[in-house]
């Protein structure tokens, strides 16, 4: 696994990188959350959009990337519309979900840029395409709210992310006992160690999965997620507890 070099951020060795997402649904409450999350000291900011309730209005989403850019100037802003099929807020078509991540590319105001694996496939290398022609990362994710596949199916989606040239894939799953939370690591160090060229993010979601949220340095998950306001997935814990024990994790290793 070779490592990724983000603007001053490192992605791929060392402690996981901590991203906090940003959950508001007003432009208010998004810019009076940001300030908070600041303070925490992220590596990364996400903007979940689809929480936000002026997403279907393309020049307020563009506007804000911008007054978001200009509080991250060191942190790296990632942006994601999660669909509503893998726990978004928001249902919209596939062609919007082209066009919203298309403007938030061209604004070349953001670093990276969350791309569903299971968005139709045309538009996953056109949105891919347009990232890479506009110096953003790709970020391939997939997400199972509802239960964890088997090992060889989370490789093969990690996989395939990476055929696709995404820059960094992701998988998070929902445990429904504690050997699904061990499928997960299994599959995540095998991804590590045997197929992976690029930096990775797993995680098993809900408390039964939050120890795969503290020992991705161990297993092979070069991002973790930490709560800032509010947490935007089950299982994300407040930041300074997490940065605690990866630090104590990371100097045991």
């Amino acid at each position: 696994m070779s490592t990724l070099q983000v603007k001053n951020l490192t992605i791929g060795e060392g402690v996981p990188k901590i991203i906090v997402p940003l959950v508001g649904s007003t432009k208010e409450q998004i810019l009076k959350e940001a300030l908070i999350v600041k303070d925490l000291k992220p590596d990364v900011v996400e903007w979940r959009v689809d929480m936000y309730e002026e997403v279907e209005n393309l020049e307020e989403v563009k506007r804000l990337i911008t007054e978001l850019r200009n509080i991250y100037t060191d942190e790296l802003l990632l942006f994601t519309f999660r669909t509503h099929r893998e726990g978004g807020n928001k249902e919209i078509s596939d062609d919007f979900y082209v066009e919203l991540n298309r403007a938030a590319i061209l604004t070349k105001d953001i670093d990276l840029l969350d791309i569903e694996l299971f968005s139709k496939e045309e538009n996953v290398k056109n949105l891919l395409s347009t990232a890479k022609e506009n110096g953003v990362y790709v970020v391939m994710s997939n997400h199972d709210f509802f239960k964890t596949p088997e090992k060889d199916e989370i490789v093969s989606r990690l996989r395939k992310m990476q055929e696709l040239d995404a820059d960094i894939p992701k998988i998070a799953v929902m445990p429904k006992s504690v050997q699904d939370v061990i499928t997960l690591m299994d599959a995540t160090n095998t991804m590590k160690t045997q197929y992976a060229d690029r930096p990775i993010i797993t995680m098993s979601m809900a408390g039964t999965g939050v120890i795969s949220r503290l020992a991705g340095e161990l297993f092979g998950s070069a991002f973790t997620f930490g709560a800032g306001e509010e947490a935007s997935a089950p299982g994300q814990i407040p930041v300074s507890e997490l940065r605690t024990v990866l630090e104590i994790l990371h100097k045991s290793m």
